[in-house]
């Protein structure tokens, strides 16, 4: 989740607010707040990241242009790189939860904590590793990611505001899949749009969203790109995390019920459900259905 707060979606209103976690020097705090809620979109995209960069590997295949193995990943709203963490390291979300809320590592200075991480993460490095650039208007977040070598490049860019630095264009020139867990509604068609057109190459979108906020801003932004946007399916949902109070399950299931959505068994539960939608090539769609690589095992239990 992105440190910048710009024209937030009317089905985000009312939802619980940590701005405070979301730029800090690392961490630690990030995750002994959220880990009584049970935040847990990362684990399950996690899974899905990865059957998306296997599927992207095929349709580079099938063409004639040569293309990186795994494609690079641009992390949308990449906080302190938790899904690069997931994606390309053996380790599980509980797993980062212990290690970030053991009173061991409380004592630790950042710069500590970063030099242990560093080493923590290089054991668990898989060999297949994708390159990934993060990007995140908190500084702070994407600089201790970066720093504790969990992204190949890091980037505190606002697009809400502003385009693409030149560093920032060249970086994600050949990126393969965007991906993004918990931004839209906090972030907008605009940086989306920002971002797809520094991307020279044919281009995935994958976003996990929130059942009451609208995608179709974005979906309709990257239909000028020549990307058709499918999701996973009104059932196929995905717990993000528990609601902080009634208020905020309230709201929420206002927000659902508004947006067409049934909040049974999902929201009514006590939880946040989050929608994939992902964006390819007409081509690819046709070639590669969603329904082959994204399936039953990656849906969130109720």
């Amino acid at each position: 989740m992105t440190g910048a707060r710009v024209d937030l979606d009317d089905g985000l209103r009312g939802k619980a607010r940590f701005d405070e976690i979301y730029n800090l020097p690392d961490p630690r705090g990030y995750f002994r707040t959220l880990r009584p809620l049970a935040y847990q979109i990362p684990q399950h995209a996690q899974e899905v990241f990865q059957q998306l960069l296997a599927a992207r590997v095929l349709a580079d295949a099938s063409t004639a242009q040569p293309a990186e193995r795994p494609p690079t990943v641009v992390d949308l709203c990449c906080s302190y790189g938790i899904n690069a963490a997931l994606l390309n390291h053996k380790v599980t979300l509980d797993e980062l939860y212990e290690r970030y809320t053991d009173p061991r590592t409380a004592g630790l200075t950042s710069e500590q904590l970063i030099a242990s991480d560093r080493q923590f993460f290089a054991e668990r490095r898989l060999p297949d590793a994708a390159r990934v650039i993060g990007l995140d208007a908190a500084r702070h977040a994407v600089g201790y990611a970066r720093a504790a070598g969990l992204l190949d490049e890091a980037f505190g860019e606002d697009l809400e505001r502003s385009d693409p630095g030149p560093e920032l264009r060249r970086a994600v020139a050949h990126a393969g899949l965007i991906t993004v867990t918990g931004g839209i509604g906090y972030i907008t068609s605009r940086t989306v749009s920002r971002l797809a057109e520094a991307i020279e190459g044919p281009l995935w979108v994958a976003a996990f969203v929130l059942r009451g906020v609208s995608y179709e801003p974005v979906a309709e932004a990257l239909r000028r790109f020549g990307l058709v946007t499918e999701t996973a399916g009104p059932e196929r949902t995905f717990r993000q995390r528990r609601f902080a109070d009634v208020a905020e399950r309230r709201h929420a299931i206002a927000g659902v019920v508004a947006a067409g959505a049934d909040p049974r068994g999902k929201e009514d539960e006590g939880y946040y459900h989050a929608q994939l939608y992902v964006s390819r090539p007409a081509a690819h769609v046709a070639a590669f259905p969603l329904a082959d690589f994204v399936g039953d095992g990656g849906a969130s239990p109720r």
